[in-house]
């Protein structure tokens, strides 16, 4: 007896373009260490020591190249795990490189904006040495965030069905340390706050808080 044999064609979801990204992000991971060494090796203890935060606090340093290369990475990082999420919602495919690019690019309009601004404001009001300072220090530990989302990042885009659980996990930890290391760099600088309340309190909600409010709001209305 003779049967039909159907054959399916199995489509295969483009994955090369994640896995460069992946070695992209951490070729300049071992660039940063290579070259710097031992400011690399103060970098890792940031999470339990502020030694780091201390002898870097020049904002001299804000545009090292060692800075620049984790800014980078966190970019990388933060911009799969955005799609990563999005796409675990059914907003997105993960494997959509188009998608990846484009979150990667609005992120970076939107951070490079917000430093324009912060510029512009900082040296309007004659803060530019704390703005730059305290700017360092943020980056500083928002980088050390992207470095801790790069495993996850592999792990979720590499796992085919992620729990709910799994995700909202991922995404409390990331909000909650960054909360954390936001305090942390408020902490270092209470005194200096403190004979400027009145220009921090314009800077936090002209800058901490409005941008992050309307772009929500654009996400959420489109």
């Amino acid at each position: 007896m003779m049967t039909d044999t159907v054959l399916e064609p199995r489509i295969l979801e483009p994955r090369d373009w994640a896995t460069i990204v992946f070695l992209v992000a951490f070729a300049l991971i071992v660039l940063a260490k290579s070259f710097f060494e031992t400011r690399f090796n103060e970098y890792l203890r940031l999470v339990v020591s502020d030694k780091y935060v201390k002898v870097y606090r020049d904002g001299s340093h804000l545009m090292s190249g060692f800075t620049i290369l984790l800014f980078i990475v966190q970019l990388l990082s933060l911009a799969f795990f955005a799609q990563l999420v999005l796409a675990h919602f059914g907003y997105v495919a993960k494997t959509d490189w188009i998608v990846f690019i484009q979150i990667l690019t609005l992120l970076i309009v939107f951070l490079l904006s917000k430093f324009l601004i912060e510029k512009i404001i900082a040296t309007s009001f004659n803060m530019e040495e704390f703005v730059e300072q305290f700017n360092l220090q943020k980056v500083s530990y928002r980088t050390y965030i992207g470095l801790l989302v790069l495993p996850i990042d592999i792990v979720l885009f590499y796992n085919d069905n992620p729990s709910n659980f799994l995700i909202y996990f991922f995404i409390v930890a990331v909000l909650l340390i960054n909360l954390l290391t936001y305090l942390a760099s408020l902490r270092n600088y209470q005194n200096l706050l403190l004979n400027r309340l009145f220009y921090f309190i314009l800077y936090l909600c002209a800058l901490e808080i409005a941008p992050y409010y309307f772009m929500y709001y654009w996400f959420t209305k489109s």
